[in-house]
């Protein structure tokens, strides 16, 4: 059994993950999101605020096997009307949340000897995208850490890859799919014509968290319905 840590498991693709890793894992789930669902999960749960709660006082174990860091956000706006804190903002959910869990577990995943951190980008940092200049910069960011801690921590057996949705039905995401007009519109922007699941992003983390993929590190793995590399 692996101590898997997973930050965002309140909803969407984190609580997902959380709900299938937890049936043969330990999982410990830390959400600023607090819910009935999310409760009933056979997971150790804090609710904090990763970016201005005090992670000290979460007694994470000794050992670390995998870290999945799954909040995100999804602001589009024409550029024109993107401030600069809307680029701050997304730049430290996305990429500074990342950067503080994982230098807080280092010393964890280090004594794993076959740790894996799974992060999220998005289409938007690959596929050049309307409205998206503020999040592909920040899941952009994310790539970057990705290669560059994929590269750093190979010698400690210490894996990185991330994960890049498109639009996947989730929470986050429910404003662009509140009508099936939109929904539609929606899943026919992608080759296979539907939009993602959470279900199918956490039996992706799953793999990567797995021995199963224990050659693979550095990797930006696509999961969008055929967007990133084909053209309708």
């Amino acid at each position: 059994m692996k101590n898997i840590v997973i930050i965002g498991c309140g909803q969407g693709i984190g609580f997902a993950s959380a709900k299938l890793l937890s049936k043969n894992n330990k999982v410990i789930g830390v959400s600023k999101t607090e819910n009935t669902e999310v409760n009933e999960l056979d997971i150790d749960f804090h609710q904090m605020d990763i970016l201005t709660g005090n992670i000290d006082e979460i007694q994470f174990p000794e050992v670390v096997d995998g870290l999945v860091y799954a909040p995100g956000s999804i602001n589009l706006k024409p550029f024109n009307r993107l401030s600069e804190d809307d680029f701050k903002n997304d730049f430290e959910i996305n990429v500074l949340g990342a950067v503080k869990i994982i230098q807080k577990l280092l010393p964890n995943l280090k004594k794993s000897g076959s740790a894996s951190i799974v992060l999220f980008s998005s289409v938007a940092a690959k596929l050049g995208m309307p409205f998206h200049a503020s999040i592909s910069a920040s899941k952009s960011a994310v790539e970057g850490l990705t290669k560059s801690l994929a590269a750093e921590l190979s010698s400690q057996k210490i894996r990185v890859n991330a994960i890049a949705p498109s639009l996947t039905d989730t929470n986050l995401a429910s404003q662009l799919l509140s009508t099936p007009e939109k929904r539609e519109a929606s899943g026919k922007r992608h080759p296979l014509q539907r939009v993602g699941s959470p279900e199918e992003m956490a039996k992706m983390v799953e793999f990567l968290l797995s021995e199963n993929s224990s050659w693979m590190t550095g990797q930006i793995i696509g999961i969008d319905g055929g967007m990133g590399n084909t053209k309708l």
